[in-house]
């Protein structure tokens, strides 16, 4: 699926949920879901510098595309990262540089997230571009 679907298909799903307690518990089941990240990721260059509580994404390459994986000490932070890793692990690092995230809009998460959360938010989605603009350097560099 390509980013727009996937955004597309989280879209979907939230639409179902009017009240936002809901949404919140969901955003919570997600993050539960995740696969807990491996302790030698729980570095500092994988700590995201923004967020209020405390991040780690880790970016592996493999066969041309990024693989995602990360990790939060807070629930509905955990969930907001797994939205992200759904959207965006699995991609080229061109497919997510060109990519126009549309979901965050549209699902509603601006209005309803504190400063601070949605500020950890864009934190998050500007690390895993700059992981994506590391990658298509590198790329570029061994052609």
């Amino acid at each position: 699926m390509t980013i727009n679907e996937l955004q597309q298909e989280v879209v979907e799903e939230f639409a179902d949920i009017t009240d936002w307690m809901d949404k919140y518990q969901m955003l919570i089941d997600l993050g539960n879901e995740m696969e807990p990240l491996d302790e030698k990721y729980k570095t500092e260059s994988n700590l995201i510098d923004g967020c209020q509580s405390r991040v780690w994404i880790q970016a592996d390459y493999k066969d041309g595309l990024l693989l995602f994986s990360a990790e939060s000490d807070a629930l509905i932070v955990k969930g907001l990262i797994a939205l992200l890793l759904r959207v965006f692990s699995g991609h080229t690092p061109q497919e997510i540089l060109d990519a126009d995230l549309f979901f965050i809009d549209e699902i509603g998460l601006k209005e309803h997230l504190s400063p601070t959360r949605s500020n950890g938010l864009l934190a998050m989605v500007d690390q895993i571009r700059m992981y994506a603009l590391a990658y298509k350097t590198k790329e570029n560099a061994q052609t």
